[in-house]
């Protein structure tokens, strides 16, 4: 039985994240015990950690230090003792060094680089990238992208991207005006720009992937 952790902390599409990963698991006879939790002795007792995220970077940072010790609980959980951990959208920019959105705002810092507006080489390609992007995976091998290929599509909502500082972590980039990190990984954590809860088969897929790797 897999426990996975889908953290709420106010910021989140929580009931369609929750139902893809369930979906995921069920149609990949993966035995789940999925908490939507707030709690962070549920993230103690996880086997793996997802953190979803909409909105402002600093807000939903805010969000995540309003839960007394769930940072503190993450840095244990996914630092030291390295369980899987999934970032979504805000989620997985919340990994970053900084946030460049309205200031200056510190992130987790697990993963060097900062948080910077989309500025996308062609004037007439609006903000937020909005709707269905191709991916450009930089890291086919990776356990996570198993049976994800370049040309796949996923779904963007989003007007800031990760601006990495080792191009090793880039797992996947979009084309928009320019190459726009889509996945990033180190180690035991995985981010994805894109929505996995609205990319279909994509987003299945990537899922499925996230509840079987033992990193």
């Amino acid at each position: 039985m897999k426990r996975v952790a889908l953290i709420d902390y106010g910021s989140g599409n929580l009931r369609s994240a929750a139902k893809a990963i369930q979906r995921a698991a069920d149609e990949n006879a993966i035995a789940l015990d999925l908490r939507v939790t707030a709690k962070t002795e549920d993230v103690t007792a996880a086997d793996a950690i997802v953190l979803p995220g909409v909105g402002a970077f600093a807000d939903c940072y805010r969000g995540l230090s309003s839960l007394g010790g769930m940072i503190d609980a993450l840095n244990d959980q996914v630092i030291a003792k390295a369980k899987p951990f999934l970032g979504i959208c805000v989620g997985m920019q919340l990994m970053a060094s900084v946030g460049r959105e309205h200031g200056e705002h510190k992130g987790l810092g697990w993963i060097d680089g900062a948080v910077e507006l989309l500025k996308p080489s062609d004037a007439a390609l609006k903000i937020p990238h909005m709707g269905w992007n191709q991916l450009n995976l930089r890291q086919p091998q990776h356990p996570v992208l198993a049976g994800i290929h370049s040309g796949d599509h996923a779904y963007f909502v989003h007007s800031y991207h990760f601006a990495a500082q080792d191009r090793g972590n880039v797992l996947a980039e979009a084309d928009y005006g320019g190459p726009v990190l889509a996945a990033i990984g180190r180690d035991n954590m995985v981010g994805t720009q894109f929505h996995p809860e609205k990319s279909q088969a994509t987003g299945l897929r990537l899922l499925a992937n996230f509840l079987r790797w033992r990193p």
